[in-house]
């Protein structure tokens, strides 16, 4: 199992680095990486990712599930998207899943979504892939998280823009957690306890992917 925690501490001091195009698919460039959202009191979305891809990572592990991060710390810089994918396809991961938070300043814009890579370019980012998204959106969802009103359609978004997974040939989705302009979801995300239940949705999500 491959977890990709979006961004990184160091990306905002480093801008000629992560401002260099990489390859993202379908023949199109992208910067290597961005410095990601906040929540309005100044929480970074790089710190949010990072833990909750800490919880999933123990409560899978505690399972006897390998896991892989794409990031080791959160004061580096990158990975670039390009180089995140090809951690999950040299890992040969059975699942790569990206952990994000949405900035929206839209008025009331609230919910989680996962991102597929869509159409798909390879066999796994095709049925795998779609059954991995709609696994994490129902578990989710059933934990009590709500879909996004804003982003998508009941909780899934067909994307065809996003490098880390359009280079993917392993089964790849992307979670926006929530939006962190959104008052009530920015204080969720800023407590221990808001992300530890993140956490264990997604990590719900996965054990149930892997045991499909």
């Amino acid at each position: 199992m491959v977890l990709d925690p979006g961004h990184n501490g160091g990306n905002a001091a480093h801008p000629a680095e992560i401002n260099r195009l990489v390859p993202s698919g379908r023949g199109q460039t992208k910067p290597c990486n961005t410095t990601g959202t906040a929540t309005n009191a100044g929480y970074p979305e790089h710190a949010f990712t990072f833990d909750v891809a800490r919880r999933i990572g123990e409560a899978l592990a505690a399972k006897g599930i390998r896991v892989v991060y794409t990031r080791q710390n959160d004061t580096g810089v990158g990975p670039c998207v390009d180089r995140r994918a090809a951690i999950g396809n040299e890992a040969g991961a059975n699942a790569v899943v990206s952990i994000h938070a949405d900035g929206s300043t839209a008025a009331g814009a609230n919910g989680f979504h996962v991102a597929y890579s869509s159409p798909p370019l390879n066999a796994a980012q095709g049925a795998p892939s779609l059954r991995l998204a709609q696994t994490l959106r129902d578990t989710m969802r059933s934990g009590g998280f709500s879909v996004s009103n804003y982003i998508g359609g009941g909780g899934l978004s067909a994307r065809s823009d996003l490098g880390g997974l359009n280079l993917s040939t392993r089964p790849a989705a992307l979670v926006e957690c929530g939006n962190m302009r959104n008052p009530a979801e920015a204080a969720r995300m800023t407590s221990a306890e808001g992300r530890q239940s993140y956490a264990s949705a997604i990590a719900a999500a996965i054990e149930a992917y892997l045991a499909g």
